[in-house]
């Protein structure tokens, strides 16, 4: 039976997410979460630690079946989310409710049913948030909310269950897809070398994984350096 830890990645199929996972491969056992079932099979044949985890995460019974054989977890890492960027005059309450139920609730949701395993490890969650999770700006409002309520999620998650160590990771803007579609939105060009690479915030994140027993990093910002 294997002795390395093992960590569930969301959105582990692109961008920073996959990042993470090639970071993590070479020291983990990898569930590679996600929705597209053959983009986890191809990318999970890139490391032989890796298990496609396909899973809709806003499926409440779906996340329920998925965890239920997850008796031990060493870290978590949420990855996954979305960003519709507009007006709050443009923002339909169908808006606001797909990027809560993605960005917040099943967050929320898949911790609470992971809890038991991070426990039985002393385990490590670490939130991938957004330079608008600490300050909000214009056209950015369903988005910052959520990313604001994943900070406050942190925060009561890290006072509550002690055991465990509970970062959140604020990359500024990032070379990937999502940030292609939100420079298209903004009506702006993609300019992948003003930002940061998805490996550079994978680095911050396994900086918070690999610290001391006795260090819990709590909070880390990222940015582009200034060109």
């Amino acid at each position: 039976m294997t002795s390395r830890p093992t960590a569930l990645i969301t959105g582990a199929s692109r961008g920073i997410g996959a990042a993470v996972a090639a970071a993590l491969a070479p020291t983990h056992d990898l569930l590679l979460g996600g929705r597209d079932v053959e983009a986890l099979k191809a990318f999970a044949t890139q490391f032989p630690s890796a298990t496609p985890w396909p899973v809709e995460l806003t499926d409440a019974a779906a996340l329920a079946s998925a965890t239920s054989a997850i008796d031990r977890l060493d870290v978590l890492v949420h990855s996954a989310g979305v960003a519709t960027i507009g007006s709050l005059a443009e923002t339909s309450v169908d808006v606001w409710r797909t990027t809560m139920e993605i960005n917040v609730l099943a967050v929320a949701e898949l911790t609470r049913l992971l809890l038991p395993a991070l426990r039985a490890a002393s385990g490590q969650v670490v939130l991938i948030n957004s330079g608008a999770g600490q300050r909000a700006n214009p056209q950015w409002g369903a988005y910052a909310a959520s990313k604001f309520a994943l900070r406050a999620f942190a925060d009561v998650l890290r006072a509550e269950e002690p055991q465990l160590r509970v970062t959140t990771v604020y990359p500024g803007r990032t070379a990937t897809d999502m940030q292609r579609s939100i420079r298209e939105s903004e009506g702006s060009d993609f300019l992948p070398n003003e930002y940061l690479t998805p490996e550079s915030v994978a680095q911050a994140v396994t900086f918070a994984l690999l610290a001391p027993p006795d260090a819990h990093v709590n909070d880390l910002s990222i940015r582009p350096r200034p060109h």
